[in-house]
């Protein structure tokens, strides 16, 4: 890998269709920074195979790609799990489902993305790789769903919103991570993607927005 080439991306493909899982990791894996490093068919079996990654260096996803229709819990529970647990990796919805109330509660439950499963494979590549890059990513039809839909505020996920209302108090990384039991660097993902999908640059600007906008 030369000095210019994109970094190793390591994804998790979350379906319960074993044929569109194999559809993915195919078309993957002629893509020589991405590395399939595990498949889930259920919320259960995802888990457990972040269970198992985590005891190797390295070894976690930094991406997952999520369906939403699922037995027992869906995807949209997974995703707020993921989002709350391993809050550094990105999840990335492909969806059968176009309506808004999909989109919104996907991204307010923590996705950074959202495609359809019709998309031709080139965007998937360009989601993830935006994704990857710090963005976020919605397909046409997703992003013009959510314009409609509803304000930035209204996508940001419960634990978020607890962390602006930290914010608006005054309260350091530490403080915040020590009054919701959670790490510093756990905190600090969180802000990072508060700024981003509010599409705020710097602190002092985060800090206006949590101190106007404490009811949220």
């Amino acid at each position: 890998m030369t000095a210019s080439s994109p970094m190793l991306t390591r994804l998790l493909l979350v379906d319960d269709h074993p044929l569109v899982r194999d559809g993915l990791r195919l078309r993957l894996e002629t893509v020589a920074h991405l590395r399939v490093v595990g498949e889930a068919c259920s919320a259960e079996q995802a888990l457990q195979v972040l269970a198992a990654l985590e005891t190797q260096q390295d070894a976690l996803p930094h991406l997952i790609l999520m369906d939403l229709n699922m037995r027992g819990v869906g995807g949209l529970e997974l995703t707020a799990l993921l989002h709350d647990r391993y809050p550094q990796i990105a999840v990335l919805v492909l969806s059968m489902h176009d309506n808004a109330e999909y989109i919104v509660q996907a991204v307010r439950a923590g996705a950074r993305g959202y495609l359809l499963k019709d998309e031709p494979a080139q965007e998937i590549l360009a989601a993830i790789d935006a994704v990857m890059a710090g963005r976020t990513y919605f397909s046409a039809v997703a992003a013009g769903r959510l314009a409609q839909a509803s304000a930035p505020a209204v996508l940001l996920t419960q634990r978020e919103r607890e962390i602006l209302r930290h914010i608006a108090e005054g309260h350091a990384n530490k403080q915040i991570a020590q009054a919701l039991n959670l790490s510093v660097r756990t905190i600090e993902t969180h802000r990072l993607n508060i700024k981003r999908k509010l599409g705020i640059e710097g602190q002092a600007e985060l800090i206006k927005f949590a101190v106007e906008n404490r009811g949220i």
